[in-house]
């Protein structure tokens, strides 16, 4: 079990905590947190809130005594319940100029200072030119930073990608650029684990990735701590950190991104509908354990930050005998 660390920086914010065996909805003000009724919330359940957030409901209430607790003394799990999970690939310019430099270094010629201005010129031909890549999460792998992780036995390349994700509101579907940020909810921290060794199948090639099997193991998308309202967050440009055992591992920021948040939304509700409290990652900035060669290990601890959404702490567990 783990706790927070840190808090967001916005005046309010929403969480999800544990109390005996049920989770209840609250809302996080200062270093403080009170439980949220369906008649404060002026909605039934979450996902109804956020359908038509009102923030100022909630800002108002923050300012009025209540069952207030130090958030120290509260257990706190995943603050959203999406339906869907979308998660953009390859959409931070230097993450990915990182990745096929690598590649490019080991299967050419090139100097690696040749093959990372090959690669930049890729990313920014695609920049130009191309559209975001998204593949899908189950919504089953949101857990809290309360929930420690556990290593499947199968592999021992299990890799970190901590991440800015979007929280939908107002359902989306087919709109524009210049609309998608009317539907966005807020923010949240999502470490988007992945077992590097079944990214691509060995037994048919032409088949591709296969991100079902290499993202999807239980508790492979930690969440959280908080869901931050969009009104206080510059998603254009944060700081993003993940240390691993205090040493810094990821560093970087949303301005690296390839496709903006706006983009993101545009292109993937043009397939289908986003619906209220659905997570829309945006992609993992450089940093990942593929470029450090080192990957999670039983008793690792992850501490991952976001500027103004505060951190989360997950911890490493190898998984007992089948």
């Amino acid at each position: 079990m783990t706790t927070t660390s840190r808090g967001p920086s916005a005046p309010i914010a929403l969480a999800r905590y544990r109390e005996g065996d049920a989770v209840r909805l609250g809302l996080v003000s200062r270093d403080r947190i009170r439980p949220l009724d369906a008649v404060e919330l002026g909605a039934p359940d979450l996902n109804g809130f956020l359908a038509r957030p009102d923030w100022d409901r909630l800002a108002a209430l923050a300012e009025q005594d209540g069952e207030w607790m130090p958030l120290g003394d509260v257990v706190l799990t995943a603050p959203v319940e999406p339906r869907q999970v979308l998660q953009a690939g390859a959409n931070y310019r230097e993450h990915v100029i990182e990745l096929v430099a690598a590649g490019l270094t080991q299967n050419t010629d090139r100097t690696p200072d040749e093959a990372r201005e090959f690669a930049a010129r890729m990313m920014d031909d695609r920049k130009a030119n191309g559209e975001a890549y998204f593949f899908i999460g189950l919504p089953q792998c949101v857990v809290g930073d309360d929930v420690p992780l556990v290593l499947p036995a199968s592999s021992d390349v299990h890799d970190w990608e901590l991440e800015l994700a979007v929280v939908i509101g107002r359902e989306a579907f087919q709109v524009s650029r210049d609309q998608a940020m009317d539907h966005v909810a807020g923010y949240t921290i999502v470490n988007d684990v992945t077992t590097r060794d079944l990214v691509f199948r060995k037994d048919m090639k032409e088949i591709g990735t296969d991100w079902f099997r290499s993202k999807n193991s239980p508790g492979f998308l930690p969440t959280g701590p908080f869901l931050v309202p969009a009104a206080y967050v510059d998603a254009g440009d944060l700081a993003i950190t993940l240390d691993l055992n205090g040493q810094r591992m990821q560093d970087g920021r949303t301005d690296d991104l390839l496709f903006d948040i706006p983009a993101l939304i545009s292109t993937a509700s043009q397939t289908l509908p986003l619906l209220p409290g659905d997570l829309l990652l945006t992609g993992s900035p450089p940093g990942n354990g593929q470029h450090w060669r080192r990957f999670l290990r039983d008793g690792d601890v992850m501490t991952g930050s976001i500027e103004g959404l505060g951190t989360q702490t997950v911890r490493c567990i190898a998984a007992g005998p089948a």
